[in-house]
């Protein structure tokens, strides 16, 4: 099979460390037990593994204070089950950055067809697609949050988004709102994101992007204390989703101890065992892998900015800019660039609206029916990026509007 030049990190991270498929294959052959529902060796060794990845999500994340991880099947799960499951009224006021994936929009959006609360976006600096951390605290002074859903890093601009600040701003102006941050970007690039960041409540990450685990696995870090009571308030919470748990089975109501009471179902084992592969696996320093990510999305932004006919959505604070670079050519539409990257060039990218619906609002690219979205990852080589760039340029020299 010819290379293939992978560009679609943000999507899933490729390939998977060799260590990943070691502990995946080995779980296959030598087989593993449903956590929980057996006394038997393979299920206490299931139980064994959520309790040894528990820590190790833990670990990476730098969260000094966290009561719990919660386990589920991706991070779509947790968005439903965590923002599903929160009462509100219709005087509650909710705000979400214009970089909000539809893991969280969709959400809210269904939920504020039975409740009609107040959603509002965070606003963004007049250029640049940044955050402006003064006039959100404006809003926050005018009305104030009782729920803010905010992106670590866009999956559109590679933006990061200023969370620990944006944050503190809205605890400062209601103590009880109710903050969730999505990490499925971050979590495993950017060094223990949570690290003495009191402010987050909740943070969703996702095993098989940045943290470089298979698919079926995700998780909710409960960050704060408040997170944790909040989830055992009947006033302030109610279970999204109800079934077995393992244990008190006579009981027809769902458990009310954390985690199990969000981890109903059989947890998918050969997916946890490969996250714990790839965390306890992976011996690079994170910061070092943050350093080189930062440098070769640099490269590749510096690159295509030369070319003429390429049009580049990267947010003007360069410095906040990570893994993800998206642009159009002119004389095409996204996807006629993806389709021929794919065709003549081996290119694997992303096009069309990434499931972020704000935020093409403001990038104003519907021309081009989306984007390209060009996201690199912990194994790419700069002499892929001079592959891809060249490639782009070719295809802009033969394109209409040049």
């Amino acid at each position: 099979m010819d290379k293939i030049y992978y560009f679609d990190n943000a999507a899933t991270t490729f390939p998977k460390p060799e260590y990943v498929k070691a502990a995946m294959i080995e779980a296959i052959e030598n087989g593993y037990g449903n956590a929980g529902r057996g006394s038997y060796k393979l299920a206490s060794d299931s139980v064994q593994v959520q309790d040894r990845l528990r820590k190790k999500i833990l670990e990476k994340s730098g969260s000094q204070s966290a009561a719990h991880v919660i386990l589920t099947s991706g991070a779509t799960i947790a968005f439903n089950m965590l923002l599903g499951g929160i009462r509100l009224t219709e005087e509650s006021v909710v705000y979400v950055s214009p970089f909000e994936h539809n893991a969280v929009i969709r959400v809210l959006h269904s939920k504020h067809k039975k409740i009609p609360f107040i959603i509002k976006e965070l606003p963004l600096s007049e250029n640049g697609w940044c955050i402006d951390l003064e006039k959100a605290e404006y809003e926050f002074l005018m009305n104030p949050p009782d729920l803010i859903c905010i992106s670590n890093i866009s999956n559109v601009t590679g933006y990061i988004l200023p969370v620990a600040d944006i944050c503190q701003l809205a605890k400062s102006k209601n103590e009880k709102v109710i903050t969730v941050v999505d990490g499925c970007q971050a979590m495993g690039l950017i060094p223990k994101p949570l690290l003495n960041n009191p402010h987050i409540d909740y943070y969703i990450f996702a095993g098989h992007k940045t943290l470089y685990g298979p698919f079926g696995i995700g998780g909710i870090i409960c960050n704060t204390i408040y997170s944790e009571k909040l989830l055992r308030s009947p006033e302030l919470y109610e279970p999204y989703l109800c079934g077995g748990t393992g244990s008190d089975s006579l009981n027809k109501n769902m458990k009310t101890d954390l985690p199990e009471m969000l981890e109903t179902g059989s947890m998918d084992m050969l997916a946890a065992k490969g996250l714990l592969a790839a965390l306890e696996g992976q011996k690079d320093d994170v910061r070092k892998g943050f350093i080189k990510e930062k440098q070769q999305t640099e490269y590749l932004t510096d690159m295509l900015m030369n070319i003429d006919g390429v049009k580049l959505y990267a947010p003007d604070d360069r410095e906040n800019h990570i893994s993800i670079v998206s642009f159009n050519v002119a004389g095409y539409t996204c996807q006629e660039i993806g389709m021929i990257l794919d065709e003549d060039y081996n290119i694997a990218v992303r096009t069309g609206y990434h499931c972020a619906p704000l935020i093409h609002t403001y990038l104003k690219d519907n021309e081009y029916n989306g984007t390209v979205r060009a996201s690199i990852g912990r194994y790419t080589t700069r002499e892929e990026l001079d592959y891809f760039v060249q490639a782009v340029k070719e295809l802009s020299e033969e394109g209409d509007g040049v």
